[in-house]
């Protein structure tokens, strides 16, 4: 049976597919039927640029307990980083 759970976020970030590297505008997430794990339901998130087409996509399927296990490790590592003072989303010039 299907969920239908889905929901969308607008982020910034890069991915990578194959040898190219490209803009991220969306993420998909949901709970439903997996493509490929093995599971009945799992957490799936599509990391995407609807802008650039199909092949900008970077898909990743989790079992519940691996979801739950990457949010956690996510807040820990945000959280060592506010405490150390580094946490920013400054811009740095292109260096490559």
């Amino acid at each position: 049976m299907c969920t239908m759970i889905a929901h969308q976020a607008k982020i910034q970030g890069r991915g990578k597919n194959g040898q190219d590297w490209f803009e991220l505008r969306e993420a998909n997430v949901s709970y439903d039927h997996p493509y490929d794990m093995p599971l009945e339901h799992a957490l799936n998130i599509d990391f995407v640029n609807e802008a650039a087409g199909p092949g900008a996509r970077v898909a990743v399927e989790l079992s519940v307990e691996a979801a739950r296990k990457l949010i956690q490790t996510i807040e820990a590592v945000l959280a060592q980083a506010d405490e150390r003072g580094v946490l920013e989303d400054k811009h740095q010039a292109a260096s490559r």
